[in-house]
This record gives C-alpha cells, sequence and structure tokens, in this order.
C-alpha cells in the first residue's frame, strides 16, 4: 500500500531511486512493532542498510529489538545512546546486527566514518536509527523506515510504519 501524499514519509519518497518502493503498515502496540522487526529480519541480508526515522518513544529500539531476534544475534538488544554503536554477533551463521543511535552526532558522514560503517556493512545488517542525512552514502541500496504516530489517534502507541525500500536491492518489497 502506497503511503499517503501527506505524511512525512511521503516527502522522502521524493527522494528515493526510481526503483524504490514504498509500503505503509499499521502498528498498535510495542509488542507488534516487535513483531514487524521480525518479519523485516526475514527479509534482510548481509550489507543491508536499515535507517530508522521517528520521534523520541516512536518505537525505533523496539523495532530493532525484534530485527535481532528475527536475525537470531546474541545479547539484548537496547538503545546505544551512549555507546553509539553496538555490534550483536549471529548466533545462528547470519549477519551480525550493527546497531547505531547516531543522535548525537552532527550532521554528515564525519563522525559516522569514524565508526567504521563501511567496513562492517559488508557482512553485517547495519541498523542506523536517527541516520537521515549521516548514512545515505555509505550504500545506495538501503531500507528506510519511517515511523509516525497516527495521525488524529489518541492511542498513544498507535504507529503508522513506512518502509521505503531505495535502490534496486528493495525492487520486490512489495511483496513484504
Amino acid at each position: 500500500m502506497e503511503a499517503p501524499h501527506n505524511s512525512p514519509a511521503a516527502e522522502t519518497v521524493g527522494n528515493a531511486a526510481p526503483d524504490g518502493v514504498t509500503v505503509s503498515l499499521p502498528v498498535e502496540s510495542p509488542e507488534q512493532m516487535q513483531a514487524l522487526g521480525r518479519r523485516i529480519a526475514g527479509i534482510l541480508r548481509p550489507g543491508d542498510l536499515v535507517m530508522l526515522t521517528g520521534e523520541l518513544g516512536a518505537g525505533k529500539t523496539t523495532l530493532t529489538r525484534g530485527l535481532g531476534e528475527g536475525l537470531g544475534v546474541r545479547g539484548a538488544v537496547t538503545s546505544p545512546t551512549f555507546v553509539i554503536a553496538r555490534v550483536h554477533p549471529s548466533l545462528t551463521g547470519g549477519p551480525a546486527l550493527v546497531h547505531v543511535d547516531a543522535y548525537r552526532l552532527g550532521g554528515g558522514l564525519d563522525e559516522m566514518e569514524d565508526l567504521d560503517l563501511d567496513v562492517s556493512l559488508p557482512e553485517s545488517v547495519v541498523v542506523v536509527e536517527w541516520g537521515e542525512g549521516k548514512v545515505e552514502e555509505l550504500s545506495d541500496d538501503r531500507l528506510h523506515v519511517v515511523i509516525d504516530r497516527a495521525v488524529g489517534d489518541t492511542d498513544d502507541e498507535r504507529r503508522e510504519v513506512t518502509l521505503i525500500g531505495i535502490g534496486a536491492r528493495w525492487a520486490g518489497l512489495r511483496e513484504f
């Protein structure tokens, strides 16, 4: 399903590659957000870059926790705010999960380059919270996940999650 044209995610689509695809999904609870992460993990492979965008408390880390469960990685997935990046090796022979919180980093790739994400990217799944405007140059292909509070909804847990597949790698996202 396409993102509504008045959503913040729809504005982002304008910057997507012509072969990029957009899918919007309603999420009713933190448990559903974590389940969505597990579902997304099923389509991830080594070399994938996932950018997470959403306000504080939107569910970015909860989604990443689900990604970690789905990828079968070691260690509890928690917000890496104070360590900036945390690596979770695979317990199943799959890719490691590199979880980055770029909230406290300045704009551009300078500080991101210090993390050597380009070295980790080919064999890992790299997930960057607050990565918009900071990590796009790492890969022509990326999955941008935008988490918005449901418009006009009084339930604090409801979210609209928009998956924006950018590049040829994500052309089949419609099947998600």
